[in-house]
């Protein structure tokens, strides 16, 4: 009986995200700015002050996805979370196209913190965790997987092997040129710059430069200059 009810209490959960969402989400602006930060409040986790999203944004498994304030959502965005939990910190900003999907409900999160821009068409998704800092800049067309396809077997499909997830940890200030691939289980340091078209394949300490495929850290961005620690400016 009680899992009767907990599948009907779901299925009345999503029937109103995919009634509100498609209804609401290709209304234009600035009529449809106004309905979906009044009327998207009851089905998402939170919704911020000021939030700003544009027509065509999916999502789907609202009630773990929340938006804090002066948020900004291009169209074309499609936001997927299955059992996990996204999360946007206030002044984020989520550009054309972009595509994130959350997986694993046990610790598969994805947040991105304050102030942080993500340009067109950047894609990320676990199943394991991802976290962004504050101040970070994702150029367009870059990646972020936070999981590997295990291949150990030669005599089985890659789809029954499964995969492995670590995780991976972008730190504040951080800036990631287009293109830039990041796999799993990387920590990319504070402050660092990844040049565009680099494969972040291990950790980066924090203040590199580092380019490449895969990348590697060709000079640090602290440099000692009459006996004081300065920041040099990044190539």
């Amino acid at each position: 009986m009680n899992t009767e009810k907990s599948i009907f209490q779901l299925m009345r959960v999503y029937w109103k995200e995919y009634l509100l969402t498609g209804i609401l989400g290709g209304l234009p602006s600035p009529i449809g700015k106004v309905l979906r930060n009044f009327l998207y409040r009851p089905i998402f986790s939170q919704v911020g002050k000021s939030v700003y999203i544009q027509p065509n944004v999916r999502f789907i498994g609202t009630d773990k996805i929340g938006i804090g304030d002066y948020v900004r959502i291009y169209s074309g965005t499609y936001i997927s979370n299955k059992g996990s939990k996204i999360r946007f910190e206030n002044n984020v900003s989520i550009d054309h196209g972009v595509d994130i999907r959350a997986y694993d409900k046990e610790g598969g999160h994805i947040t991105i913190d304050e102030h942080t821009y993500v340009g067109p068409y950047v894609c990320m998704a676990g199943p394991g965790f991802i976290k962004i800092g504050k101040d970070c800049m994702v150029a367009s067309h870059s990646s972020l997987y936070a999981n590997n396809h295990i291949f150990a077997d030669p005599e089985r499909p890659f789809r029954e092997q499964g995969v492995s997830s670590e995780g991976i940890v972008i730190e504040d200030d951080c800036w990631l040129g287009t293109g830039v691939r990041v796999l799993d289980g990387v920590t990319i340091g504070k402050g660092s710059v990844i040049g565009a078209g680099s494969v972040v394949t291990k950790d980066i300490p924090p203040y590199s430069v580092a380019v490449g495929v895969p990348a590697r850290v060709i000079k640090s961005r602290k440099v000692k200059k009459s006996g004081l620690m300065q920041v040099s400016g990044a190539i």
